[in-house]
């Protein structure tokens, strides 16, 4: 059996986060989102986290079968500055003319995030998660002094199963051959939700 080395390329930084609100809400509709896809480059950094949920069955005295399903994935971000609109219409606030009513029982919109991790060598592992919720953020601010200190606000993102496998996110690894010409501006300009929408934007695909 031959042993193949591989010398994967180390993270660089994390990139900009992209937001497209669905447009089923309250309830998600499969490829029904808004036209216009919100690029923020103020990520300072970003952690997702599998929920998951374990079993093993036994007979005969050993293990029959094992699995491991992920419920959902846990997103947390933070970031330099949030617009305080986007994050209103996350929340679910009533928004009018820049008069926001917040608080109380509301229902939170789904929406797609994304978000590109840019590695050494130049390649990109981007991810859209299609179908998500806000379920927190923080809003902290602190006086300012003569010594600089960045005042960040943070998000925690729940990303659910949106299709009938319960996948939560599509990646895409710019490092295949097949996607070294799949760009930010194409992965990003509207939320994709299978394998075969990722190698329709490959340049010189016909679909």
């Amino acid at each position: 059996m031959a042993i193949t080395e591989k010398k994967p390329s180390t993270k660089l930084t994390v990139g900009a986060q992209y937001i497209c609100f669905n447009t089923g809400n309250p309830d998600w509709v499969a490829e029904s989102f808004e036209t216009e896809v919100t690029k923020l480059p103020t990520v300072v950094d970003i952690d997702v986290a599998d929920n998951a949920d374990s079993y093993e069955s036994y007979a005969s005295g050993d293990v029959y079968e094992s699995d491991t399903i992920i419920l959902y994935k846990d997103i947390s971000v933070t970031q330099l500055v949030f617009p305080e609109d986007i994050l209103a219409k996350m929340r679910g606030d009533t928004i009018d003319e820049g008069v926001v009513l917040s608080g109380g029982i509301k229902t939170r919109p789904f929406f797609a995030y994304g978000v590109p991790v840019l590695k050494k060598d130049g390649s990109r592992h981007m991810r859209w998660f299609p179908k998500c919720k806000l379920i927190e953020n923080s809003d902290k601010t602190a006086t300012s002094t003569e010594s600089h200190s960045d005042q960040t606000d943070s998000l925690n993102i729940r990303a659910y199963g949106f299709d009938a496998d319960q996948n939560q996110d599509v990646g895409c690894l710019t490092s295949v051959e097949g996607n070294a010409g799949i760009t930010e501006d194409l992965f990003f300009a509207a939320p994709l939700l299978s394998v075969a929408a990722v190698k329709a934007i490959r340049p010189n695909t016909t679909p």
